[in-house]
């Protein structure tokens, strides 16, 4: 796991244990006994790419740092039905209060990380990685973000924070490209950051803008057909990093790969998702 990514985790880890436990898990307290052990072993019930065992195990342990952890899977395996992922022992009333939390963060982060991996797969033998984008369920981007990676993609920023994507909206509002770029240089240079920028360009002209105004250091094409996009690489011609986005599907992904771009971000990898099927059975 990135450093940087620790306190979104730990964060969300203690929220989700807040939500579900509230002032305390009243259906085992009433009927298990409090030093009363046992086993459990997460059963995957779908073929797909698993995701979400080291967030477990980091459930598990904040909840009882005694438990006993027994990996068999890694975060990133291929899994058919029946396969399990992991055993966990120790005292009952831990492992019943982990049950949902650790189900709901796998059964998802599995969900992203298979879809990724088949729009992967689909980019086979060409130079172009899937991105992902902040179209993600709040308060769970890093663990969405962790699942892209562990599919085979690769992340954009992860927030508003850490790159500079002058968009449509930015670059209307600032006057036009030239100001937003010199704008953004500007502020970088007056706080001493160093973050990269982005613009995105809605027609080839646009890429000529972008670098009369200095450059950047990725251009985001913008809804282009794959023929605007073979066109807006070759004016571009090597000076940057360049991206495809928006309206770009499974069925045409491929196509706007073979113009050479460098990335294709796609929000589907985190929207449009179905989670992973599996559950937590006594052993």
């Amino acid at each position: 796991m990135k450093p940087e990514y620790e306190p979104f985790v730990e964060k969300l880890i203690e929220l989700c244990i807040q939500e579900d436990l509230g002032d305390g898990d009243h259906t085992s307290l009433c009927c298990i006994p409090a030093d009363q052990q046992g086993r459990m072993r997460l059963l995957c019930k779908q073929e797909g790419v698993i995701a979400g065992i080291e967030i477990a195990e980091r459930v598990l342990r904040r909840l009882d740092p005694q438990v006993r952890f027994e990996q068999v899977l890694r975060d990133g395996d291929r899994v058919t039905p029946g396969q399990v992922a992991f055993y966990v022992e120790g005292r009952l009333l831990s492992l019943l209060q982990a049950e949902r939390i650790l189900l709901n963060i796998m059964q998802r982060m599995s969900g992203v990380a298979t879809q990724t991996a088949v729009y992967v797969a689909r980019l086979e033998g060409l130079h172009t990685r899937v991105l992902d984008t902040r179209k993600t369920t709040p308060g769970m981007r890093v663990l969405d973000k962790m699942a892209v990676k562990l599919g085979g993609g690769e992340n954009h920023r992860m927030g508003l924070f850490d790159m500079i994507l002058l968009k449509d909206n930015h670059i209307d509002f600032a006057g036009g490209i030239r100001p937003a770029i010199e704008g953004a240089r500007a502020y970088l240079a007056r706080l001493g950051r160093r973050l990269p920028i982005e613009c995105e360009v809605r027609t080839l002209e646009d890429i000529d803008e972008v670098f009369a105004a200095g450059g950047a250091d990725r251009i985001m094409f913008d809804n282009f057909t794959p023929e605007q996009t073979r066109l807006a690489v070759a004016r571009v011609a090597g000076r940057c990093e360049t991206e495809s986005s928006g309206g770009i599907t499974l069925d045409t992904l491929r196509e706007y790969a073979e113009t050479g771009v460098d990335f294709i971000s796609v929000g589907a990898l985190t929207h449009q998702i179905r989670s992973l099927d599996m559950s937590l059975k006594a052993c």
